[in-house]
């Protein structure tokens, strides 16, 4: 999508650190980290939020959730425990328009809503 800042960092017009990449997804580092561990998982194809996933997209979430257990293992939180979250819509917290997911790990924790 023209002007999707995900978009072009999937097209490799925009640099990140990435983590983690296949034919679907691209995983990197956030630039504003919220834990010791941050990466944003994003489909490579243009979907805005995760209410405009149909059946057509259902193999995009399987292919963040897979990246979400391969990104934890490289960053070593398999076993000791991380998040994963995606926001959806403005009262969601989302702020970038193209389906993404947060793993967050590297230190204990709090409650999502306290």
């Amino acid at each position: 999508m023209d002007g999707c800042i995900f978009c072009k960092i999937a097209a490799g017009e925009i640099p990140c650190r990435k983590v983690y990449e296949d034919e679907r997804v691209l995983a990197f580092e956030d630039i504003h980290p919220m834990a010791p561990i941050h990466v944003i998982i994003i489909p490579k194809g243009h979907v805005a939020t995760l209410m405009d996933v149909g059946a057509d997209r259902m193999a995009d979430l399987q292919a963040m959730m897979a990246a979400a257990q391969e990104v934890a293992r490289l960053k070593g939180v398999d076993q000791r425990g991380f998040r994963v979250v995606i926001n959806c819509n403005p009262e969601g917290g989302q702020v970038v328009f193209h389906l993404h997911m947060h793993l967050l790990g590297g230190l204990k924790l709090k409650d999502a809503l306290a």
